[in-house]
């Protein structure tokens, strides 16, 4: 097998995704670009090897079991094993999100997009991760999720609008890692969740303030802990995310 680091980044043809991949392969690392848009993952990975990163496209809809599957084949035929995971996919699933107005079919989709395809997605390359000398995952995950900043009164522990399907996926994204890193103590693999900040991408309008390279950078630290860092954690730039 290569000695070079290879990695994998859902949701990679666009905004915080794509400026993980680009931070990765800048390391000199291989990186797959999953995404379920043929055309934007193909162009996402042109445009890098443009660049000088040794990109590869990776089809991927992560709510697909099938999909999944096909995705660590394909992982497995070019590189034998994956070093790192970053389970960037996500939907908000449109805006507003009411508690009292919302549509139940709306929470299903959005968990079904942040929660349960990052655990699809996670133990279809679960096999190849363990192969790793030094495995890594990373959850991207959103401080709108932190229960301590939704709950505060002091204005500045709010944290973004009333979603009931968008944020309690986040929090649940963070729980899930919490079990995963349980389940691996004692093992090689940290897991931990990651907050890009708000960033401006087609995800919220781009309302947001800060660019989709400062956004990434938050999940390419999580991706090159030393072996023994934390695991089964929440960071932001600034440090440590409350739960």
């Amino acid at each position: 097998m290569s000695e070079q680091t290879i990695a994998l980044v859902t949701g990679a043809n666009k905004g915080i995704g794509y400026e993980i991949a680009a931070g990765l392969g800048a390391l000199g690392w291989s990186v797959g670009l999953g995404a379920r848009d043929d055309q934007r993952r193909e162009a996402a990975v042109e445009q890098l090897r443009a660049f000088g990163v040794d990109a590869f496209g990776v089809p991927l809809d992560v709510t697909d079991d099938a999909s999944a599957a096909a995705a660590a084949r394909l992982v497995e035929e070019r590189a034998g094993r994956l070093d790192v995971l970053v389970n960037n996919a996500g939907i908000t699933g449109g805006m507003p999100q009411e508690p009292t107005r919302v549509d139940p079919a709306t929470i299903r989709t959005v968990v079904e997009t942040n929660v349960i395809g990052v655990i699809r997605v996670t133990n279809a390359m679960m096999p190849l991760l363990r192969r790793s000398a030094s495995p890594r995952v990373v959850n991207m995950s959103s401080s709108v999720g932190s229960l301590t900043r939704q709950s505060g009164t002091a204005a500045e522990q709010m944290t973004g609008p009333v979603a009931v399907a968008y944020a309690p996926s986040k929090t649940f994204l963070n729980a899930v890692t919490l079990q995963y890193a349980r389940e691996l103590s004692g093992t090689n693999i940290l897991i931990n969740a990651g907050c890009p900040g708000y960033v401006a991408t087609d995800l919220n309008g781009f309302r947001g303030v800060r660019t989709p390279e400062q956004g990434a950078a938050i999940a390419i630290k999580l991706a090159t802990l030393p072996d023994g860092g934390p695991t089964g954690k929440f960071f932001e730039d600034a440090g440590v995310v409350p739960w």
